[in-house]
């Protein structure tokens, strides 16, 4: 896809959404039963929509909320729910309508302190630690209101259950189900009362979240090397939750760190254009972080997280804004070489569009790798038990066990991400960048992109059940074809879609869940050439064989 022509430029009045229309659509506007695209529906990352197409409405909040709580009851969930959100203009009234459901069905709710915005990290460290040193029969789980980094006219909602990360299909499919139930009802069966009256109530308790959660760094994080070295470190939560967060740490482990953006502004006015010309506060695009990459030379290492704080931006001074993926391969590397109380041989857990110098990486070190469909929810029992050392996405997301081998946060926790780069370059004395530069040299240069094409009806379907016997051809970009999956390695679970692999390359396919676009990944060992060649033979492929 072709830059847009103010990609990376700051955001003009005319790029603002008008969050008061906004507002006012979320309570007066209410979703079609009989229209696909405004019924729940639970991606990789919760529901998502927007109140302006009626996909994110009082009724979607109302209607979930309610089926939370059914799907509580039927699992014998008996302790307190945390709730959170993040700075989109959406989040807080769907916060409240969530608090007015839980409050007319008898749940304690635990909130952050002053009812302020709670990262979606925060969240699932406080559902574990709560689990952890509870009883066994009254144990939490989590909502929180967030679209992640999608542009500020979007809203979303995850669910989190005792383990403290995303909810596996089996539930979100029994809260979707119960939810268009009962948006397909009239909402009968839907109890909630009014915001007054779920205040006025004992079910909601403020606790200072955020705070447990950061006496809790340095047990996963080496932030003592991180001040004794004095790294100096530049920080943009881009307008979100983290905003209340990041100073707080740097006061507690006296760190020489400057917020360098500390608005919130819910029309996120602030931002430069991304990539597509549109307002998205994503710190793995150099569009969006613009601002911040203009001032990285003030710092030795300058860091950024979305508005929900799961995904990470590394920003270094000799290289600009890190990959994903060649970060990702950085922090396992470094992780696996100096976290000497972890189990020996412990797996590291990857999604299987991420880049195959991490398979390098983790083989290199005698560890086992573990590849699974996209979404986090795959890594959650691993970190659970102890058997994961490492889950990460190729888009910025990723988690790890505290120092001790324990899980931390069993969802992704952009802190620990940013903060880790920190400890890297004050152990090491080398930046995440040189720490790659490392890598490519010893493993080869790989070369990685991912395209959106345009999709119908017909073709997504084509690609979830692809069949690897369909596949007319034994070649890819002039190798042989070495495998196929139509499921992941590591635990047989579908991928919704088509990998293959030759010996110095591959691409993936996977259609959207919420766009009319199938997505293409690819990656050469080789050249760009080659890769090239990789992403228009797959989607030739690919059109071959869905009849596109």
């Amino acid at each position: 896809m072709a830059l847009h022509p103010n990609a990376g430029t700051p955001a003009r009045p005319s790029d603002l959404v008008d969050i008061p229309h906004l507002i006012s659509c979320y309570y007066t506007q209410a979703p079609r039963a009989d229209h696909p695209e405004e019924q729940v529906s639970f991606g990789t990352s919760g529901h998502r929509g927007s109140a302006f197409k009626r996909s994110f409405n009082q009724a979607h909040i109302r209607a979930i909320t309610q089926a939370v709580v059914d799907y509580r009851q039927q699992a014998g969930i008996h302790g307190p729910l945390l709730l959170g959100f993040d700075t989109h203009a959406l989040s807080q009234p769907a916060f409240f309508s969530a608090i007015e459901v839980l409050a007319a069905n008898g749940v304690t709710v635990h909130v952050q302190q002053d009812r302020g915005f709670l990262p979606t990290p925060v969240l699932s460290y406080g559902v574990i630690r709560f689990n952890r040193d509870g009883e066994a029969d009254a144990l939490a789980d989590g909502l929180i209101l967030t679209p992640s980094h999608n542009p500020p006219a979007d809203g979303g909602i995850k669910y989190n259950p005792p383990h403290g990360g995303p909810a596996d299909t089996d539930v979100t499919d029994f809260i979707a189900e119960r939810a268009n139930h009962y948006l397909a009802h009239g909402m009968e069966g839907v109890r909630w009362v009014s915001r007054d009256v779920a205040q006025a109530t004992a079910l909601v308790e403020e606790r200072d979240l955020i705070g447990e959660y950061i006496e809790a760094l340095a047990s996963v994080v080496d932030l003592e090397a991180i001040a004794k070295a004095g790294i100096r470190l530049g920080v943009d939560p881009l307008g979100g939750a983290a905003v209340s967060v990041w100073q707080r740490i740097g006061e507690r482990y006296g760190l020489d760190l400057t917020v360098v953006n500390e608005r919130v502004d819910p029309a996120f006015g602030f931002m430069a254009l991304d990539k597509d010309g549109q307002i998205r506060m994503d710190c793995s695009s150099a569009c969006a972080m613009a601002p911040l990459l203009a001032i990285k030379d003030d710092f030795d290492l300058a860091l950024a997280n979305d508005p929900d704080a799961d995904r990470h931006g590394i920003v270094c001074r000799d290289a600009g804004l890190m990959n994903p993926n060649h970060y990702l391969a950085v922090a396992i590397d470094y992780l696996l070489a100096h976290r000497p109380q972890w189990p020996e041989g412990i797996a590291v857990g990857k999604t299987l569009v991420s880049s195959a110098i991490i398979d390098k990486v983790v083989a290199s070190h005698g560890h086992p790798l573990v590849e699974v469909p996209v979404g986090f929810k795959w890594f959650v029992d691993g970190l659970t038990r102890g058997q994961l050392a490492f889950g990460g996405e190729e888009s910025a997301g990723a988690s790890f066990l505290d120092r001790q081998g324990r899980a931390f946060a069993t969802d992704k926790d952009g802190f620990i991400l940013c903060l880790l780069a920190a400890e890297i370059l004050a152990v090491t004395g080398q930046s995440p960048a040189q720490r790659y530069a490392a890598l490519a040299e010893r493993f080869g240069s790989h070369h990685y992109r991912r395209l959106d094409a345009p999709a119908t009806d017909a073709i997504k379907r084509a690609l979830k059940q692809l069949d690897p016997s369909q596949l007319q051809s034994d070649q890819l970009a002039g190798e042989a074809i070495v495998a196929t999956h139509t499921r992941a390695p590591g635990n047989d679970a579908p991928i919704g879609g088509l990998k293959v692999t030759t010996d110095s390359g591959w691409f993936a396919a996977r259609p959207s869940g919420t766009e009319p676009i199938y997505k293409i990944y690819a990656e050469s060992s080789r050249d760009e050439a080659h890769l090239e060649r990789l992403l228009s033979e797959a989607q030739a492929l690919i059109t071959e064989v869905s009849g596109g």
